[in-house]
């Protein structure tokens, strides 16, 4: 039996599943709503974006542990940006990269929403998995549209809860891939 140390934080793991950073495995902070995208779904979606990723910019927005960012990286992404509001999932983003020696990436500790209101950058590939009982998909879909961060060409990801399913999105955008695992919808769109 493995004891804890004294004051030590418990952590949860995650596999990377392809690419450069294959089966490294990296911890992430116990944070109550904080889920990360299961192997499974994440192996779907970058099956769906394989011949998308390669030299991608990428907005990991409500980054959580960080599973999408970290397997786009490692499947040969230019640059993945980090967004989350928990200090503790932001330290915890940069102690990974800096375990991965990877340096296109930034990490930025704000509130998604708020982020997106002010950015002028534009992305490839945008991962879009807020917290489940949040209610904040509608709004950040929204803001990607309004603000020009997504144009034509880009793909979104979207993952939520299967009985909270947001039609309401941009009518620009093509839906072009969706599954279902468990009680998780997750779909890909093209704008």
């Amino acid at each position: 039996m493995q004891l804890r140390k004294k004051n030590s934080r418990p952590q949860n793991r995650l596999r990377i599943i392809g690419g450069e950073y294959r089966s490294r495995q990296l911890s992430f902070p116990v944070v109550d709503g904080l889920r990360p995208t299961g192997d499974r779904l994440r192996e779907t979606l970058f099956n769906w974006l394989a011949a998308d990723i390669a030299g991608a910019r990428c907005l990991d927005l409500f980054c959580g542990s960080g599973a999408l960012g970290f397997e786009a990286l490692s499947r040969g992404a230019s640059h993945v940006t980090f967004i989350d509001c928990s200090k503790t999932v932001t330290a915890a983003i940069e102690h990974n990269l800096e375990q991965l020696k990877s340096d296109n990436a930034t990490v930025i500790c704000t509130d998604s929403l708020a982020w997106l209101a002010s950015t002028q950058q534009a992305f490839d590939i945008v991962f879009v998995d807020p917290p489940f009982s949040a209610g904040l998909l509608q709004q950040a879909c929204a803001l990607l549209e309004q603000q020009g961060i997504v144009s034509e060409g880009s793909q979104l990801y979207v993952e939520q809860a299967l009985d909270a399913i947001c039609d309401d999105l941009p009518s620009t955008w093509e839906l072009t891939r969706d599954k279902q695992a468990g009680q998780v919808s997750y779909r890909l769109y093209q704008c």
